[in-house]
This record gives structure tokens, sequence and C-alpha cells, in this order.
């Protein structure tokens, strides 16, 4: 919708306008790292950040969240769906813009989540573009989410002393009203940010030996491959995975009922199919008894099941998995893994014919 150059230096004062109406979240070093949390000096912000612990998702899709209260034994019910406050979230990586355009989907098709949208609707996101790797971990490139041109509102560029700030929506135009430190971009402008832009590209490298749009037929032909079993065996089910991914969105739903029996609200908290429990039924059946198989369901979801439901594949190569597994179950590696297996047993085929 626009272009706009703003100064770095003003960023707190923008950041300051922003609160007068809205709850204004963004990323904050912690204990060695990063989380997203509310900002209540603006100048505590810190847009050049590795990656967070937990990704910007907990603000729409938060890990604990009341659905509905209850009263008199059920025969009063009432849908927490209410008005929430306005929340800004500031500088939301591109991987994760990825990952909040398949919630989006996801929770917009067949029946509507009102929860989620009732918060997106509520939710203005400022992200940033990438200009070198978060960390050893991340294969945002070879994912296809290392820039992103839809589902933002405002996007900002680093160009060192300025912004470019790309307004992509109405609400992102709304940000930016009544604020003054705002200037057209010149023709020396629009050079920064092609020279930025077109330098960010090397410093990122493909880390899949194959492309991205393969690997759903890869999964699909590996369903028995023997490294699930090997997965299964290094496995600790301890869920951390999940819990840190910003494409997840399994959850449970608890209630928590007075002492009286009488009155109690409804809970939907986060859940993690690498669980034991998660996957059991009534009888205590278990379709997914051992590890290896949850492996399987974790990284066919990921690479395939989400593809084919909703257009976009399931894992945005944020790489915070990999930083948080115990035993170094990485995407990369998995994923790398099943191809050379499908190719090497490819050319054994061809030998034999």
């Amino acid at each position: 919708m626009g272009f706009k150059i703003m100064p770095k230096a003003a960023l707190p004062e923008w950041v300051e306008q922003l609160q007068a109406g809205h709850r204004v979240v963004g990323p904050q070093p912690q204990h060695g790292q990063y989380i997203f949390g509310d900002i209540k000096d603006p100048e505590d912000i810190h847009l050049d950040y590795p990656t967070s612990v937990l990704p910007p998702k907990q603000f729409i899709l938060p890990p604990r969240e009341e659905l509905l209260q209850y009263k008199n034994g059920g025969l009063y019910i009432h849908a927490n769906t209410e008005e929430r406050t306005p929340t800004v979230v500031m500088g939301v990586h591109t991987c994760d813009m990825h990952a909040i355009q398949l919630l989006d989907r996801v929770h917009s098709t067949g029946y509507p989540d009102q929860h989620y949208q009732a918060r997106r609707e509520n939710t203005t996101l400022v992200s940033i573009e990438c200009l070198r790797p978060c960390m050893e971990h991340s294969f945002c490139k070879s994912m296809g989410t290392l820039t992103v041109t839809e589902e933002f509102d405002i996007h900002l560029t680093d160009l060192g002393n300025d912004y470019a700030v790309d307004i992509g929506s109405e609400k992102g135009e709304r940000l930016l009203e009544g604020f003054a430190s705002l200037w057209d971009p010149t023709d020396a402008d629009y050079k920064r940010i092609n020279k930025v832009l077109s330098e960010k590209w090397p410093r990122f490298s493909y880390r899949l030996n194959f492309d991205i749009t393969e690997l759903p037929d890869i999964l699909n032909l590996s369903l028995g491959s023997a490294l699930w079993d090997e997965l299964g065996e290094r496995c600790l089910a301890c869920g951390m995975c999940t819990k840190v991914c910003p494409t997840c969105y399994c959850f449970n739903v608890v209630d928590e009922i007075d002492l009286s029996l009488q009155d109690g609200k409804r809970m939907r908290v986060w859940d993690s199919c690498q669980v034991h429990e998660f996957a059991m039924v009534a009888g205590g059946h278990n379709f997914r008894e051992n590890r290896a198989l949850r492996q399987r369901h974790r990284f066919l979801r990921k690479g395939k099941y989400q593809y084919e439901a909703y257009g976009l594949v399931g894992c945005v190569g944020c790489g915070r998995c990999a930083m948080s597994c115990l035993v170094h179950i990485t995407p990369v590696d998995t994923f790398n893994d099943l191809y050379e297996r499908r190719r090497a047993k490819g050319k054994v085929q061809e030998t034999q014919a």
C-alpha cells in the first residue's frame, strides 16, 4: 500500500504513541535469550535479535486460554469472545509471519475458531526483514520463508540509520496516523532498499539437499523408513519440539471447577503429539503407542499433511525445535536423511534393473 522511511531514532517515539491505545509487545532480552513480552519502556525493544524462545503466535493462540464460563451446574454458559485489548506485535521475523499465515488458514477453514479470530482481529503485526541468519539451526531459505510479501500490516527493513516502512494493510496505516517522523522515499532511498535486500541473500545458505516442493513426495515414499525407529530410540517424548514450534496448534481442553461443583470455566491449553497420552482413546488404546510413530507423525504433519490440507508446508525453518531438542533431532538432518535414503534406494533399484 506504500513505502515510508523512518529514522531509527524515532522508533521509541512511535512505540510510545502506540502505547496510548494498544498493548505493545516485542522481543526483549532475558537470561541470555529473547522473549516476546509487554513493552513498558519503549527503549527496551530490540528489533535486531537472533530468535525468540517462544514464537509470537502466543499472542493469538495463547498457551492457556479461557473458552467459556459456566454457572449453576451448566444452566448458564458464557463464551469468552468479548472484545480484547488491541495488541501490536513488533519485530516478527519473516518465518514467523509465514507460520501465522498458516495458522490463519487453519482457524478459518471448516469450522472457524471464533476465539482465535477474535484475537487475530485485535492483533496488528509489525514484521521485520531478516538480513542475516538467526542462528546455526535456521534453514528459512530452504523453506521459502526468508522474506514475506503478504499477510503483514507493517514490514520494516533495516537500512542502517533508518527503517524502510512497507505498509501492507489498513490496520498498518492506522498505526502510523499522526506520526510525523516519516518521509516519502526518494530515489536514493529505493537504491538503499534494493542494495540491502540484494546483499542479504548470499548470507543465507540452502541447507536442504533437495527442493522443498519435493518434500511431500519424499515423506510419502518414506512411511516405512527405518529412520523413524532410529529417531524413536533417541526421542525422550518430552514435547519440547512442539512447544516451541510456530505452526503447532494441537491443544487439550480441561474444565476447572470450583469447590461447589456448580461454577467453573473451560480452558484450552497447548498440547503435544509427542507425549504418550496424546493419542490415547477410550479403552486405553493408543494409536501412536511408541515414539517412532509419534516422530513419523510429527514430520509427516509438517512436510505433507498440512501442505495437502492448506497449501502451505507446516515447517517454516525457524530452527527452534532443533535448538530445544535434548537429543539433537533436527528437521534438516531428518529431511536430508530421508532424501538420501530414497535416492540411494533408487540407485540400487536402477542397478538391479
